[in-house]
C-alpha cells in the first residue's frame, strides 16, 4: 500500500499545478477523442454537440459523485444501432426521446441499488446474458463498418452501392496502422491508436483525393453546434416504440458500467463501488445521458482509455478529468475542428469501425471466459446460443402495426427470460464480496 500511495503523481482530490493539468488533460481528451466523435459520425449526429454533450456530461458525473471517481464519460457504441433504428422510426427527435429513456433507467436502476442492494441486478444480468448481447451489439455492426470501408455511397440502397477499391485501400490503411500502433507503441502514445489511425487514414485520402475540404474553409471559427433543443429547435416525439428499442439496451450497458468501476477501483486503489457508492456512479451517467439527450448528444459510457490513461499517468485527480470535460465543451463550439471532424471519409470510419466493432464482439467473449462461464451445461448454451441466433439473425416480434420489438432488443429480453425460467440458475455473488479482492490488494 505504501510502495503504491509513493508512485502516485496525483490523488483523486489534489489539485495540479497549472502545466501539469493542462498536459494531463489534453491526453486525456486525445484518449476519447477518436471514439467520442465516431459514433455521431455514424449515428448521422452533430460531432460538435457530442463533444459539449460529452464534456457536460463528465462534469455532471464529477458532481455527483462528489468528485470521489476520476471516470471520463465519451459516446458509447452500444447505442449506434438502437439510435439508427429510432431515428428510422421518427428522426432524430424520437432517438433524443430514447436517450432520454435510457438515462431514466439508470436513474431508476440508481434508486432500487440504493435501496435494496445490487445483487438482483447482477442475478438478472449474468455474464451469461450479458456476454452474448455483447457479442450481438459487436457483430450486428458488422455489416455497417463493411460497407463503409468498401463503397463510395455505404447509405446507399443495396443494389445501388458503389464498389470502390481505392476507398477499400484507405479503409485497410487506417485499420493497418491503427492495429500496428496498438500492438507495437509503448506508453500513452498506446492508448490512442483510434486517434493515430484516423489521422493516418485521412492523410491518404487526402493524398488519393476523397477528402472534401470545401466545408472547413466555409466554417467560422467560433460556431455554435447544431443542438436538438426540445420545444426550440424541434417538438418531441414521445414513441413507446423507440423505447423497446433503447431501452433494452441501456439495462445491459449497466453491466459495462460496474465492470469499469471495477477496473477503475483497482487502478487507483480505491473502494468505488462502497464510497461513493455504485448507485452514485449510474446516477452519473444516466444524468450525463439526460442531459446529452436535451441537445442532440448520444448515450454517454465511462471511457476504458480513459481508465489506461489513469493507470500509466498515475494521475488520478479529478480537476484533470474536469479539465478535459471543458476542452472538449470547447472545442464543440470551434467550426473548425466540427467541419473537420465531417470531413473525415466513411472509408477511414470504416476502418476504423471493423476493429472496434470486432472489439465489442471479443469483449463479450473476453466477459464470458473471465467469468469461467461453463459451456458443458446446457442451460449456459441454450442462452447464448437463443441470443446469439436471435439478435445476429435479426428477429422481430411486431407488437401492432406500428410498434415491433427487434434485434439486440429482443435478444437481451428473451436472454433474461431464459435465464429466470430455465433450472439450474447459479446464484451470483454479490458485488461487495467481489470489491475486499481489492480492498485486500489495496
Amino acid at each position: 500500500m505504501e510502495q503504491e500511495k509513493r508512485e502516485i503523481v496525483l490523488d483523486v482530490e489534489e489539485v495540479p499545478k497549472v502545466s501539469q493539468w493542462i498536459t494531463l488533460s489534453i491526453q486525456h481528451l486525445f484518449a476519447m477523442f477518436g471514439a467520442t466523435v465516431l459514433v455521431p459520425f455514424l449515428v448521422g449526429l452533430s460531432p460538435g454537440v457530442a463533444l459539449v454533450s460529452s464534456g457536460l456530461g463528465t462534469l455532471t458525473y464529477l458532481l455527483i459523485t462528489k468528485g470521489q471517481i476520476p471516470a471520463y464519460l465519451g459516446s458509447s457504441f452500444a447505442f449506434i444501432a438502437p439510435i439508427i433504428a429510432a431515428k428510422a422510426l421518427g428522426g432524430p427527435e424520437a432517438a433524443m426521446f430514447g436517450c432520454f429513456l435510457a438515462g431514466l433507467v439508470y436513474g431508476v436502476v440508481a434508486l432500487l441499488i440504493k435501496k435494496v442492494g445490487l445483487r438482483w441486478l447482477m442475478n438478472l444480468l449474468p455474464p451469461v446474458v450479458v456476454g452474448p448481447v455483447i457479442i450481438v451489439i459487436g457483430l450486428g455492426l458488422a455489416g455497417t463498418a463493411v460497407n463503409m470501408a468498401m463503397y463510395e455511397n455505404p447509405g446507399a440502397p443495396a443494389d445501388q452501392l458503389v464498389y470502390s477499391s481505392t476507398h477499400f485501400m484507405v479503409a485497410l490503411i487506417t485499420l493497418g496502422v491503427t492495429i500496428v500502433c496498438s500492438i507495437f507503441m509503448k506508453g500513452f502514445m498506446k492508448l490512442i491508436p483510434i486517434l493515430i489511425g484516423i489521422m493516418a487514414g485521412y492523410c491518404t485520402g487526402l493524398a488519393v483525393g476523397i477528402v472534401d475540404l470545401s466545408g472547413v474553409k466555409e466554417a467560422a471559427w467560433f460556431q455554435m453546434p447544431e443542438f436538438l433543443i426540445p420545444y426550440v429547435t424541434y417538438e418531441p416525439i414521445i414513441s413507446w416504440e423507440v423505447g423497446l428499442v433503447m431501452v433494452p439496451v441501456a439495462i445491459v450497458t449497466l453491466a459495462e458500467h460496474i465492470g469499469h468501476q471495477l477496473v477503475l477501483s483497482k487502478v487507483v486503489g480505491r473502494n468505488f463501488i462502497q464510497k461513493p457508492g455504485l448507485h452514485r456512479s449510474i446516477l452519473g451517467d444516466g444524468a450525463g445521458i439526460v442531459i446529452g439527450s436535451f441537445i442532440g448528444g448520444p448515450p454517454l459510457t465511462s471511457y476504458g482509455e480513459n481508465i489506461g490513461v489513469l493507470a500509466i499517468t498515475r494521475a488520478f485527480s479529478v480537476y484533470v478529468i474536469g479539465g478535459a470535460a471543458v476542452t472538449a465543451i470547447s472545442f464543440g463550439f470551434i467550426g473548425k475542428i466540427s467541419a473537420l471532424i465531417s470531413s473525415i471519409p466513411s472509408a477511414v470510419m470504416g476502418g476504423i469501425s471493423i476493429l472496434l466493432f470486432g472489439i465489442i464482439a471479443s469483449s463479450g467473449l473476453r466477459m464470458l471466459i473471465d467469468n469461467k462461464v461453463d459451456f458443458g451445461k446446457n442451460r449456459n448454451l441454450i442462452i447464448a446460443s437463443v441470443i446469439l441466433v436471435i439478435g445476429v439473425g435479426g428477429a422481430f416480434v411486431k407488437l401492432s402495426e406500428a410498434v415491433s420489438l427487434s434485434g439486440m432488443a429482443l435478444a437481451a429480453i428473451v436472454g433474461v427470460i431464459l435465464n429466470l425460467v430455465l433450472p439450474g440458475k447459479e446464484v451470483v455473488k454479490d458485488i461487495f464480496e467481489q470489491e475486499k479482492d481489492i480492498n485486500h490488494s489495496a
